[in-house]
């Protein structure tokens, strides 16, 4: 009888649940301001800001973030995490380890995701995992020296120092919160596993894995006022095509790929950069999609390709969902969305502790991809936006965005989520309040 109660139960409540989405979204489709200016405006921003994150980031950055992440579970011994990012790792060294493999990759918000949670799947300690979570899209060093040259030399500083503080104090905050939680991952982690879950040497694991990140970084480098970065960008694609043409090389020799097969998709990959020069994103994806085709094939590689595939599918449909809805309420750099830009203005407008919160909640809300923080900054500033708040905005937007949030929670689940974010925001209004109440 108890049974057949708790049953009549929870078919009541599903039903009930179902009702009320379900007059839910009638009340917000029927109450929904369509026609108005302004949202139909968002919506057009919404639609324009998904647009170009497809085109600029899915291709060039997620595509290979994915493909590395794979690489990562199916390569990369347990046993060489566990020992230098582990949750039993030294913790300078681990944190170390984290932040400067974070720095040197200088990706999104979104892009890092992927790597992060190929870590932190691979038995990474959640206080390491963080501080490569924060420090990829925050320590950037173009995206530092570009600061001190537009917005001026303290502010640069200050984001230098701050960032490179918040990596290490988070995730210290963070392993202590959950070192119990931590504790029992280990035991689990280890449980069977005899050290030896890869054949490859690790010289060649680490070259396997720098060319890939090179190939990130190159096939994404950014157009900057710079002499040297400018002469890399002007051949990027260049050092790009080297850079996988020496992958295509090592996995010959070591993963003892077929030569003919790799030969094959080089010669698609340059027909097709011949016929469409405009377009270096298509010969980019086909290759990404025939080092899959080929990897799946494998029997002893189709890992790399299964795991690449669960983190695609995992982690694409909640960044385009959530560019969508950032985009509706913030548009895009320089646009409006359903948010007025003038009321973002006057909330900044000066250096309280009020304004600071603004900043940094807007902050981890808005979408910035690589550099493109700055000149947003900039021109709020130029509407009168308080340098505290500036700063805060610079240390908490980088690192989060709605998007990066909603797949962290895929990762981490919803506690731990939510505990990163507050503490990036906290740490991000205290600072930018100091800052500014001090300058």
């Amino acid at each position: 009888m108890t049974t057949r109660l708790r049953e009549l139960y929870a078919n009541n409540s599903r039903e009930a649940n179902l009702l009320f989405f379900m007059l839910a979204a009638f009340v917000l489709i029927y109450f929904i301001p369509a026609g108005t200016a302004r949202f139909d405006n968002a919506v057009l921003e919404a639609v324009r800001l998904t647009h170009w994150y497809a085109q600029e980031h899915v291709i060039l950055c997620l595509l290979p973030a994915f493909l590395i992440a794979g690489a990562m579970s199916a390569y990369i011994s347990q046993d060489a995490v566990m020992r230098y990012l582990g949750p039993e790792a030294s913790k300078p060294v681990a944190f170390s380890v984290a932040s400067v493999s974070g720095t040197l990759l200088a990706v999104c918000s979104c892009t890092v995701l992927p790597l992060f949670g190929g870590i932190y799947k691979r038995g990474a300690g959640l206080g390491a995992a963080i501080a490569f979570l924060y420090s990829g899209p925050a320590i950037n060093i173009m995206a530092v020296v570009v600061t001190a040259k537009v917005l001026g030399a303290e502010i640069g500083i200050a984001r230098a120092v701050g960032a490179i503080l918040f990596a290490l104090v988070i995730g210290t905050i963070m392993h202590l919160i959950y070192r119990k939680e931590e504790a029992q991952r280990v035991v689990k982690n280890t449980r069977g596993f005899d050290g030896s879950d890869t054949d490859k040497p690790m010289s060649a694991i680490v070259l396997f894995f720098a060319l890939m990140v090179g190939v990130l970084v190159f096939a994404n480098w950014a157009a900057a006022d710079s002499a040297v970065w400018m002469q890399i960008y002007e051949w990027k694609w260049q050092i790009t095509a080297l850079l996988s043409a020496a992958l295509a090389g090592l996995l010959i020799w070591r993963w003892h790929w077929p030569a003919t097969q790799l030969l094959m998709l080089t010669a698609v990959v340059v027909t097709a950069a011949v016929i469409v020069p405009s377009a270096p994103e298509l010969p980019f994806a086909i290759g990404i999609a025939g080092l899959m085709i080929i990897s799946a094939l494998r029997e002893q590689d189709r890992e790399w390709t299964l795991q690449s595939w669960d983190f695609a599918k995992q982690i694409l449909p909640l960044l385009l969902g959530g560019v969508f809805i950032a985009g509706f309420a913030l548009g895009r750099p320089g646009h409006e969305g359903i948010i007025p830009s003038e009321w973002v203005a006057m909330a900044v407008g000066d250096n309280t502790l009020t304004s600071t919160v603004i900043a940094s909640v807007l902050g981890a809300l808005m979408y910035f991809s690589t550099l493109t923080e700055v000149p947003i900054v900039e021109a709020l500033m130029g509407s009168g936006m308080g340098k505290g708040p500036a700063l805060a905005l610079l240390l908490a937007g980088p690192a989060l965005s709605l998007p990066n949030m909603l797949v962290i929670r895929t990762i981490l689940g919803t506690q731990k989520t939510l505990v990163y974010c507050a503490l990036v925001v906290v740490m991000a209004t205290t600072t930018g309040f100091v800052y500014g109440n001090w300058w």
